[in-house]
């Protein structure tokens, strides 16, 4: 099992020393990448909220995803993911979203994703997304796998603004 506060203390950091906040919609990671965020001691000063929206109801009920975004682009998609991230970001008034979207596995998703596909997305000054592809199966080694791409794609994008 991972070290959860040695996977966020660098982006924890970073945070708090530009006075910036984040919100995490994820899915696949399964609330590893909050989990993550909040075991660093004064996660407080950056961490503004987020968990597991697994479901599209959750999405839309919890981080208030519109039907014009769930319609755009099926689940598992970058494109998906931008919309989660942007909504996390705003729904609780974060200067960051991520947002993460997949197949943990052990079986692909009813899309045809294979396991270990995840899109993560981080919005906020700037947008990023990418797309991750273990090529395993083992679920709890890719959802870790996936809260780690969404750690360093956000650690990434604060650095560069």
């Amino acid at each position: 099992m991972a070290d959860f506060k040695t996977m966020a203390e660098s982006v924890g950091a970073l945070l708090k020393e530009k006075g910036q906040t984040v919100a995490v919609a994820e899915s696949s990671a399964g609330g590893i990448t909050c989990a993550a965020l909040l075991a660093v001691p004064g996660a407080s000063a950056y961490f503004k909220g987020g968990g597991a929206v697994y479901t599209g109801d959750s999405k839309k009920i919890l981080m208030a995803v519109s039907d014009e975004a769930m319609d755009e682009a099926r689940a598992s998609t970058e494109t998906h993911a931008l919309h989660l991230a942007r909504a996390a970001r705003d729904r609780v008034g974060a200067d960051w979203g991520i947002g993460e979207t997949g197949a943990a596995g052990p079986t692909g998703n009813r899309y045809g994703d294979v396991p270990g596909h995840s899109c993560i997305a981080v919005a906020g000054p700037v947008e990023r997304v990418v797309t991750v592809e273990t090529r395993h199966a083992n679920r709890g080694e890719n959802m870790e796998a996936f809260a780690r791409a969404a750690l360093a794609l956000l650690e990434a994008c604060v650095t560069e603004q």
